[in-house]
This record gives C-alpha cells, structure tokens and sequence, in this order.
C-alpha cells in the first residue's frame, strides 16, 4: 500500500497533448519535448536553438541533474552539424549566467574536431563559467568520449609501481542517471547508434543484487530502452540488429527488452524492477543495508528516464521518478517514512 501511494504520488504527467503541426515558436517544456521527439526524423539546427532558449525560460535548465537529455540533445545538434557549430552556439546565446553551464558542456560533449577552438571562442560570452570552460579545455573534466560504465581498480603491484608517488587519477565520465538522460538527448538528435550501444552497457547493472545505485540505474537503462523502443520502429529495429554482437548476459537482457517493446508490455519490465528493489531493500547488501540510502542517490538517479520517456510519449511512469528538486525531495521523505 505504502508502495502504491508513493508511486502515485510521484506520477507525473509529462507529455504535452498540443497540436501535431509546425510551430514558429514553443510554449511550453512539453511542446519542445514532443518536438524532440520526432526532430531526427526532420532536423532544424537553429531551431534547436530556439528550443534551448525557451527552455532556459521556463527554468528546466536551472538543475543539471534533471536536464540531462537537454545537454545530449544540444550535444547532438552540434555533432551532426559540426560546419555550422560556431553559428549554431551563437545563436543559442547570449544565457542567463545559471543555464551558461549547458552550452559549454553541450560544445564538450559534441566531440566535434574544433570543440576546443569553439569553446575557446566564447569565452567572454559566458563568463558565470569560465573556469568550467577553462578545465575542458585542459582536459580536466570529462566528456562524452570518456565515458565508462565502470573504471577498473588497479591491483596492489600496480598501486606500488609508482613507489609511494600518487598516481594521476584518470579523467573519466562516470556512468550516472544524467549521462544516461544525455545519451537519449544525443540520440534524439542524431539517431545515432553511439548512444543506444552506451545505454545497452548499462542493462548489467539491471541484474545487480547488491548495490542499489546501480540496480536503479541499470532498471532504468532497461526501461527507457522498452519503453522508446515499443514506440519507435528505427530504435526497435536498432537494438535487435545490435543483440547478436553484445556479450551472452548482455543478450539475454536485451532479449527481454526486445520482447517487452514487441509485445508493447513495457509495464512489466517496470514490475519487475520494482520487485528488485523491494528484494535488495529486504535482504540488504554488503555494502548499503538500509532503505535510507535512498534519501543520499540524489536527484539525478530519481529523474533518470523521465524526460527520456517522456519524449517517447509516457504518460505516467510508474518507477520512482520526478523531475524537479522540491518534488523529489518531498518524495524521498515520503518513501522514507512509510518504511
């Protein structure tokens, strides 16, 4: 019951039911999101830009961790339009200093050949970031092209091979409910297969039976495949042609998820999550015992997928899952106290 009222406490409706026709401007974040939607299908650059301006109005650009399909989507454009990145970023400026953090993110993360240099150029356009700017181009944040699903401890010998000297430590982009929300951005933007190979990366960590991060995220990862998969043939046909090449536990998975989207079941992928969650908070794990735990995931592994199945047409999620900070946290206290 506790489970139930929660869940319904924490649906939201997030699809917009505006009128399918082309629109000089947006109106609202749900207009933009059914337009993002169906963008790869008839893309317009510039008026993405446009999108990131009204976005950046209506303020769902304000929490990193709940814009994360935003920043891949505006990666996306940039990627696919590499000739026109410089015209591209002028246009989606000037910002307001607290959304200025997407457009630098969004130029790093496209993996242009001139990222630098055009990152380099607007400098003075977006000084509320400029030494977020600065470490990009030092190479000591990471971007889209360093990201790993997990990084690999080194053992004893090679901890000491550098004889008490501290090693330095590796730039890499943590899997996390924003990158994965950015790699459905990018895909919308591009239809590119990148995205959609990272995501299956993550259908592991589906199935694990200790640590409740990454059997959220993983849950997550299966979801949204099933969920935008069910309701997009390219996508669907995109994950069946990719099954055969993945690793044996990754094939079963997928063959999960292939079925779910077939058979336009995706409720029961949902289910199934949810009893893996109740099994993990029951029987505890080595390393988080207590359901509490939950109140430290953050937002982002809260908001993970929503604005990702919302652009695919979800009306109602019914995972843990809210976008916006009060919500959220007032979820997280709920969750809580009905244990």
């Amino acid at each position: 019951m506790h489970r139930a009222a929660f869940l319904g406490i924490l649906g939201v409706a997030l699809v917009s039911t505006c009128a399918h026709s082309t629109v000089t401007q947006f109106s609202s974040s749900g207009e933009i999101l059914k337009w993002i939607n169906e963008y790869r299908h008839k893309p317009d650059p510039f008026k993405a830009a446009d999108a990131i301006h009204k976005l950046s109005a209506l303020g769902e650009l304000r929490n990193p961790e709940s814009a994360g399909a935003y920043l891949g989507f505006s990666a996306g454009i940039l990627a696919a339009n590499p000739d026109k990145a410089d015209a591209l970023v002028a246009k989606m400026l000037p910002m307001p200093a607290e959304d200025q953090w997407l457009v630098v993110r969004a130029i790093a993360y496209s993996g242009i050949p001139r990222w630098r240099f055009v990152l380099a150029k607007i400098r003075h356009r977006v000084p509320a970031r400029n030494a977020m700017l600065e470490k990009y181009l030092q190479g000591r944040l990471p971007v889209l092209t360093q990201y790993k699903l997990e990084t690999q401890k080194p053992n004893w010998f090679v901890r000491n091979l550098s004889f008490g000297r501290p090693k330095a430590k590796p730039v890499i982009l943590e899997a996390s409910p924003e990158v994965l929300d950015a790699f459905w951005g990018y895909y919308y933007a591009t239809g590119s297969p990148m995205p959609i190979e990272k995501i299956i990366g993550m259908l592991d960590w589906s199935v694990n039976k200790d640590e409740v991060d990454k059997l959220t995220l993983g849950g997550m990862a299966k979801y949204t495949l099933a969920s935008n998969a069910s309701r997009d043939p390219a996508l669907l046909a995109m994950i069946k042609s990719m099954q055969p090449s993945q690793p044996e536990n990754l094939q079963k998975i997928l063959k999960e998820v292939i079925e779910a989207a077939d058979d336009v079941d995706v409720s029961r992928v949902r289910r199934e999550m949810l009893a893996s969650l109740d099994t993990l908070r029951a029987k505890g794990s080595e390393t988080r015992r207590n359901i509490s735990w939950w109140g430290q995931v953050g937002e982002g592994a809260l908001a993970a997928g929503c604005i990702a199945a919302a652009v695919a047409g979800q009306v109602q999620i019914g995972i843990p899952c809210v976008v916006g900070g009060a919500v959220t946290a007032g979820g997280l206290r709920l969750w809580s106290s009905s244990q």
